[in-house]
């Protein structure tokens, strides 16, 4: 056992409810996905931070897909894009303001849906988190809105360049949201796919999603992994929409993670699924969500590991200031002690650094 798990373990110790952290197989190799691309460093979901993360070994890529009015698929976090672009200085667009219902909650913004492909063009990115990240709002207006293909161009480029497969892991957003609106995520997704010659069983691509519905229909029509999506609380929409009273917590249950198998391949959680936090945002030990997702036959890849302190449990904070830097290495190594398969990560050179050393420690 590494010092970091002792001391991990002898902080856990005294947990009523899970005991200590125990030191399980980890992965032969987890895979490293870099989350909005190396997102810690630049904008996120812009071709630089795309290309950053692969360069610092970064397996997959993640982009975020939106539609846009005419159809055509960007990416951005959110569809609301007024804090990662420049939209709100465009005079031009300012009566594009409005509020509308996403998910069952009132937002307030610009809408990718209410823009063409031109228009979005025409915007910059801008760092989400400034407050937390300046160095990446030193960015801001240097890189435009890209659209899945040019992330898919660039992933076949990169994989040129650097000698091997570089994946993308796009996720469907607001997937009920957007075909109720008219302009649903899905068909584009699978034509771009198809288009490029991705959708076969040995193309590096893993497409997510945080509602179960679209996946399953997903699964007639794409022949690469699907993963699902797990939050630490609440439910996908699409079962409040049907009005089925599961939640998240139940889809990780034994009986929902075998339901979940015969649609997708990886299991997405929130790493306070797999690593529970208390009051003062400790951890607390591990659940048996991965150990019971491998029983049924899923892989595991937990999101998102960020290296600031405002991310991390208290154990691994460097100190009161929430935009420092925290010990993210030994919260890797922890999360890798579990038997996952893979992680995203803000930083993904930190989650390869992990890696590495664990690969050293065996």
């Amino acid at each position: 056992m590494s010092m970091k798990l002792r001391l991990l373990a002898a902080l856990t110790a005294g947990s009523a409810v899970l005991g200590p952290v125990p030191v399980t197989a980890a992965a032969a190799e987890p895979e490293v996905y870099g989350h909005r691309g190396a997102s810690g460093y630049l904008p996120e979901h812009t071709l630089p931070a795309y290309e950053l993360a692969a360069r610092m070994g970064a397996d997959y890529i993640e982009p975020d897909l939106v539609p846009t009015r005419d159809g055509q698929l960007v990416v951005r976090h959110e569809n609301e894009i007024g804090s990662t672009t420049d939209v709100a200085e465009r005079p031009e667009f300012g009566e594009r303001r409005t509020t509308k219902t996403v998910d069952g909650e009132p937002v307030t913004g610009w809408f990718t849906e209410d823009f063409t492909l031109a228009e979005l063009r025409s915007l910059r990115a801008t760092e989400r988190i400034p407050e937390l990240r300046p160095d990446n709002a030193a960015h801001d207006g240097r890189y435009p809105v890209p659209t899945l293909q040019d992330v898919l161009d660039l992933r076949e480029r990169l994989s040129a360049e650097l000698g091997r497969e570089i994946g993308v892991a796009p996720e469907t957003k607001h997937p009920g949201y957007f075909a109720a609106a008219g302009v649903p995520v899905e068909p584009e997704l699978v034509r771009a796919l198809n288009r490029n010659g991705l959708n076969h069983p040995d193309a590096k691509v893993v497409v997510q999603s945080f509602e179960t519905a679209n996946l399953k229909r997903l699964d007639e029509q794409l022949a690469v992994p699907l993963l699902q999506l797990i939050d630490s609380s609440g439910a996908p929409q699409d079962l409040i929409d049907a009005g089925d009273p599961r939640t998240y917590a139940d889809l990780v249950r034994p009986e929902g993670l075998r339901e979940i198998a015969r649609y997708a391949d990886l299991l997405g959680p929130d790493t306070e699924v797999v690593l529970p936090r208390d009051e003062q945002d400790r951890l607390t030990g591990p659940t048996p969500v991965v150990r019971d997702a491998h029983a049924a036959g899923l892989q595991v890849v937990p999101y998102t590991v960020r290296a600031e302190n405002d991310f991390l449990p208290a154990e691994f904070r460097s100190s009161a200031d929430p935009a420092a830097r925290g010990d993210a290495l030994g919260f890797f190594e922890v999360l890798f002690a579990q038997g996952v398969d893979g992680i995203f990560s803000d930083q993904p050179d930190l989650a390869v650094a992990a890696r590495e050393d664990a690969r050293t420690e065996r």
